[in-house]
């Protein structure tokens, strides 16, 4: 795909009484400092799916590490908690060399997990504790705000996954409607959210993944959203002092509430890249990757 930089722009807030947007053109430039990035996969995934990002955060001079969340990946026997979560976060951001300021990069249920994690730091190091300092956060399909949602309906499309794909398709289409209602209070939105990009992230595409309704694991599921049910993404990105990014798919359907999102950030960018999904950094890994130098670099002169 050739990369538009004009279409990339990122709308910036800044804080204080002078808030304002402006456009930060999204071109690879420099990285001054090193910077130790933690990369935080989303559901039914697992690390692998940072490599090429990995690749290239340490082809520009930072320190990368992408984690397995518990439930997943090298972490698959243990149980799916934002506690636990945090652990994993925790250990990340503490391995890098002394003094190395981190960011976090999470999608989807990464993307949550990060923005609780930064909100959680934020208010440890208000009280005095020790830890890294967080240069900043990027987070990717995370701007519907779980908070409000039913759970009940959440465990019902996890419970969809051992039943076959034409009974997700069936299941989704169907619970989508509640979710979308409990979104907007009824009203039609373009770009609006469907239960299925959490589950499987291909759903953006239209797509179940193959074998993914006959492998294990529902209760994984049920554990993932039910711990993002009752918390408020945008609430943690009001407690967060650090920059945040958010960048969407142009096609994800978790983008319905990306402005709220934006302007609950104390100093935050939006960024929507062209013809990718909810995985867009699988979608559009070039362009992806030109956003995370960008936000880097950014993070550096914060």
């Amino acid at each position: 795909m050739l990369l538009q930089p004009a279409l990339l722009s990122a709308p910036v807030r800044r804080p204080g009484p002078d808030a304002h947007h402006h456009p930060v053109p999204l071109v690879a430039a420099g990285t001054p400092g090193r910077t130790g990035v933690v990369f935080v996969h989303g559901m039914r995934t697992s690390s692998a799916i940072w490599d090429r990002q990995v690749d290239h955060v340490r082809a520009t001079g930072h320190d990368a590490l992408a984690v397995d969340l518990p439930a997943h990946g090298a972490r698959r026997g243990q149980r799916f908690s934002m506690p636990a979560a945090f652990d994993v976060i925790d250990a990340a951001t503490r391995s890098f060399r002394p003094g190395t300021a981190v960011v976090v990069v999470g999608l989807s249920l990464g993307g949550y997990t990060s923005l609780a994690w930064a909100a959680r730091h934020a208010r440890l190091t208000a009280a005095g504790h020790d830890g890294p300092r967080l240069a900043g956060v990027v987070a990717s399909g995370c701007t519907a705000d779980p908070r409000g949602k039913p759970v009940a309906l959440f465990r019902d499309v996890a419970r969809l996954t051992v039943a076959g794909a034409a009974a997700v398709r069936r299941g989704t289409s169907a619970a989508g409607t509640t979710w979308r209602r409990a979104l907007t209070g009824g009203s039609s939105i373009a770009g609006g959210a469907e239960p299925a990009a959490l589950l499987y992230p291909a759903a953006s595409r239209g797509t179940v993944p193959a074998g993914a309704a006959a492998a294990p694991g529902w209760d994984v599921v049920t554990d993932a959203l039910s711990q993002l049910a009752g918390r408020s993404s945008t609430a943690h990105l009001r407690e967060i002092a650090a920059p945040v990014w958010l960048v969407n798919g142009a096609r994800d359907r978790m983008r319905l509430e990306e402005a709220r999102h934006l302007a609950a950030a104390r100093d935050g960018a939006l960024v929507v890249v062209p013809a990718a999904g909810h995985d867009v950094n699988s979608d559009a890994p070039d362009a992806f990757n030109r956003v995370l130098s960008r936000a880097l670099t950014h993070f550096a002169r914060a």
